[in-house]
């Protein structure tokens, strides 16, 4: 991988992984705004929506104007209370408008996992722009059909992962490629969230689904991209145990938005995947522990790392978004420890990436998306990835990670035996 050291008004200087090749797709032509829509209202798709309507805001002015179309969802107030907020000019509630619509140009789907591919391929054929979700589907068969989409589509097809774009996970990155924390010894993360934690959550689509798809798919999919994005591909998992806490949910009475509680009825039915996971991971170079649970109390959503290297080591954690953690063996024995940095403009997208950006002020959870926004309206646009912030990733890469998962899947079944992981 590519290193640098140094961040401008525009975002990273040379620091585009290699893994992300350049799009050869036509650019948009910049004379006309750039249409945008986003399929699904709920809690992810409103940050994608907020993320469109501020990404002219930061960093230089070099893309196009945008147009805020329409929010789509099958709830339709949901769909309305959205695109009023956020300023989009209408809403839908059948995904296929947004096909059919000329004056839509880019698009974002967020929506259940199981939807993806249909979608996808439907706004692909149509010379839609598409920016989903991860992960990219429920089913390897699945998002081995969006990524063949997407290599003959005329337009371009990425995949949010947005914790990418966090600037205390950017810095850590850097002072890992870097060479500043030396040789990566040892990874160790976890992310721990609590909406599954309460009996009384009523079966939606994220309690179905086959093993793996549960904790694992949600949200191991984000800890296991930021675990490689900092230390690079893992080479094999062992030791995998995935298990159910709650075995069952009530129905539920009426539509399911975010993480409800309450709504529910007197019958119950069967969860179908997983509530806990981890697992072990062996790097290039390196090894690591993961860990995810959706039934954590009191741990809304903690994504928390440690990375260990040869001259040094840095932690995160996502509740101090604003703030990374340092240590460099070669510190004074006296004072020899973790250091607090708050992050601010010399650290990755900041510089500008903020209204306001001076050293101390506080950035969190929302401007990630704004910059994953930003970098996907670049490359539409046609700007040139050198002048650009660093590529989404590509389809590949969000089917990479599926079977990355289905790794771990596959460790658990049988008995936590090392389990290869396919290479990009």
């Amino acid at each position: 991988m590519r290193s640098r050291t140094s961040w401008n008004d525009r975002g990273p200087v040379g620091l585009v992984p290699d893994l992300i090749v350049s799009s050869q797709k036509e650019p948009h032509m910049a004379s006309h705004p750039l249409g945008i829509a986003v399929i699904g209202a709920g809690m992810a798709g409103k940050a994608h929506a907020h993320a469109y309507r501020e990404a002219g805001s930061v960093y230089a002015s070099t893309i196009p104007p945008v147009r805020l179309v329409s929010i789509c969802d099958l709830n339709a107030q949901l769909a309305e209370e959205a695109a009023a907020r956020f300023g989009y000019e209408r809403h839908d509630v059948d995904w296929r408008a947004i096909v059919d619509d000329p004056d839509i140009h880019v698009v974002s789907i967020v929506v259940a996992n199981f939807l993806h591919r249909e979608i996808v391929e439907a706004l692909l054929a149509a010379g839609k722009h598409v920016l989903c979700e991860k992960p990219l589907s429920d089913t390897i068969e699945d998002a081995e059909a969006m990524a063949e989409a997407a290599r003959s589509a005329s337009s371009i097809a990425r995949i949010g992962l947005t914790y990418r774009r966090a600037p205390g996970i950017a810095f850590v990155r850097e002072l890992v490629q870097s060479g500043r924390l030396g040789d990566v010894l040892h990874f160790s993360g976890r992310y721990w969230a609590d909406y599954g934690a309460h009996t009384d959550a009523p079966m939606s689509w994220r309690y179905r689904g086959p093993n793996g798809s549960g904790a694992l798919g949600d949200i191991g999919s984000h800890l296991s991209y930021v675990a490689e994005f900092i230390c690079g591909d893992m080479v094999s998992v062992s030791g995998a145990q995935l298990s159910t806490a709650i075995t069952e949910r009530p129905k539920p009475l009426g539509a399911i938005v975010g993480h409800t509680r309450g709504g529910a009825s007197d019958e119950m039915v069967p969860v179908e995947n997983d509530d806990y996971a981890g697992f072990t991971a062996e790097f290039a170079q390196g090894s690591g522990t993961l860990e995810v649970s959706r039934v954590a109390v009191a741990h809304p959503s903690t994504l928390f790392f440690e990375v260990f290297g040869t001259k040094g080591a840095a932690r995160w954690d996502q509740r101090s978004f604003a703030e990374a953690e340092v240590a460099f063996h070669d510190d004074p024995e006296d004072v020899i420890g973790y250091r607090t940095v708050r992050l601010g403009p010399a650290h990755p997208y900041l510089a500008n990436g903020l209204p306001m950006d001076s050293p101390g002020v506080g950035h969190g959870q929302n401007e990630p998306f704004v910059y994953q926004a930003r970098a996907f309206l670049e490359e539409v646009a046609g700007i040139p990835e050198e002048a650009s912030l660093p590529r989404n990733a590509s389809f590949e890469e969000g089917l990479r990670n599926m079977r990355l998962l289905d790794a771990v899947v596959q460790s658990h079944e049988a008995g936590g035996a090392a389990v290869e992981v396919p290479a990009l």
